[in-house]
């Protein structure tokens, strides 16, 4: 198995772009492939998520050309798809791409069947495949219930679905976007309390930019009103990736910096903005540009403990749970239970991983508590085929002990540049 040496790091500071989001990304390839006009996407991530949505979208027969690895011009007339010859899709383990697609081709004529790896089989899609068939979808498991390969036979032709949202935002997300379709206004009913509420309040800022209105009363029920699509410029420039921001930010605020990150500010869609709160808690400094974000401290390198409910940003609540080791007390992350769903099940990696470190930690259902080590110690990581526990444990090496990264390679599903980017900032 690969693995990347991280020796101890003693100054990291410098400057990065930041790459574009993965979230955006995605979400804007579905929006401007039922777009009938030609639109062009700069700064486009590219990673295998959204290589496998563009993928997906070219076998549908949306035009995509790439001009570069960070751009691509894109015409789709999804919207009015029509064939019933058998289509295979393969996702990989892009939890967006299959969510976003299942919801837009139950509201098709197709015939298609979404696939993806080992992992991607274990993750549950039953509560978004429920919804849909109540609507009258014509979707079968191939393989067990609940779960993909899928097999979609359009059929859905409601304009009113309830979901639960306990268990993943992608599935409102994704109905949100297929309410395009619908030929009346859609009223989306969300059950139970729904976890990651900024990504839907990204969903519908990303459809309002595209003339589709949309009301959300207090994530309970969302109404989206029926309005043809439309997009009056020719280019859509995507901010940068602000989950992968957090890392760098993390390091500055660690190791002193400064770290400067550009291509996002504080005006971003995305709610793992909110990050750079956490910094601050902990005992951080966070610069606002234009066009940056700029993380350092001011000489006093002590991290201080928290106790969070992270249900909104459960993915940069990896990054402040590898922070907290540097803490002089013990820290809480709670409201935590879809990291159990994620690419691998994040609480009992996270505490697999952190222990070898020297941590102790204590885990429930849906929280964590990590007692920080009086001495970190250098290991192994074994990162589960999950970018964010290959990417967050880097940070261990800002310790007086270094970092072994098995399977490095993972970072490819959402940040290839990662490795390179984290070393280009480490100073002798």
């Amino acid at each position: 198995m690969n693995k990347i040496i991280i020796d101890p790091i003693k100054k990291m500071y410098g400057e990065i772009y930041l790459p574009g989001s993965k979230s955006i990304s995605n979400r804007l390839l579905i929006l401007t492939s039922m777009l009938n006009k030609k639109i062009k996407l700069s700064n486009l991530l590219e990673c295998d998520d959204v290589n496998y949505m563009i993928e997906s979208l070219l076998k549908l027969g949306v035009y995509i050309e790439k001009i570069n690895n960070k751009s691509c011009n894109i015409i789709g007339d999804l919207i009015n798809f029509n064939n019933e010859k058998l289509i295979e899709l393969y996702i990989g383990n892009s939890g967006t791409s299959i969510r976003f697609l299942t919801s837009i081709l139950s509201s098709l004529k197709c015939n298609i069947i979404i696939d993806g790896n080992k992992r991607m089989r274990e993750r549950p899609i039953g509560d978004l495949v429920n919804a849909l068939r109540l609507g009258g979808a014509k979707i079968f498991y191939l393989n067990k219930e609940n779960y993909p390969p899928i097999h979609i036979k359009g059929g859905y032709l409601n304009n009113k679905i309830n979901i639960k949202g306990n268990m993943s935002s992608q599935f409102v997300s994704s109905i949100l976007m297929s309410s395009i379709i619908n030929k009346n206004n859609t009223i989306i009913n969300i059950n139970d309390n729904l976890v990651s509420k900024p990504y839907i309040d990204m969903t519908i800022k990303l459809m309002n930019m595209f003339n589709i209105k949309v009301k959300n009363y207090n994530y309970k029920k969302i109404i989206v009103y029926k309005n043809n699509l439309n997009f009056k410029k020719n280019e859509i420039i995507i901010e940068g990736d602000a989950s992968n921001a957090s890392y760098f930010l993390a390091a500055g605020s660690i190791i002193g910096g400064p770290i400067k990150i550009y291509n996002i500010n504080k005006n971003s869609i995305q709610g793992d903005i909110k990050f750079t709160d956490i910094i601050i808690k902990m005992g951080g400094k966070i610069n606002f540009g234009n066009n940056y974000i700029e993380s350092y401290n001011d000489g006093n390198k002590n991290i201080n403990n928290i106790d969070m409910d992270m249900n909104d940003i459960p993915d940069v609540a990896m990054t402040a749970a590898i922070m907290s080791i540097f803490a002089k007390k013990e820290s809480i992350i709670r409201n935590i239970y879809n990291w159990r769903l994620k690419e691998t099940d994040r609480i009992l990696a996270m505490e697999n991983e952190l222990t070898k470190i020297g941590a102790k930690v204590e885990s429930g259902i849906d929280y964590i508590k990590i007692y920080p080590p009086k001495k970190i110690l250098k290991a192994d990581i074994n990162t589960y085929d999950d970018h964010r526990m290959a990417m967050c444990f880097s940070l261990v090496a800002l310790s007086d002990s270094g970092v072994n990264i098995l399977n490095p390679e993972c970072v490819n599903k959402t940040f290839p540049e990662y490795f390179n980017l984290f070393k280009s900032l480490i100073k002798k």
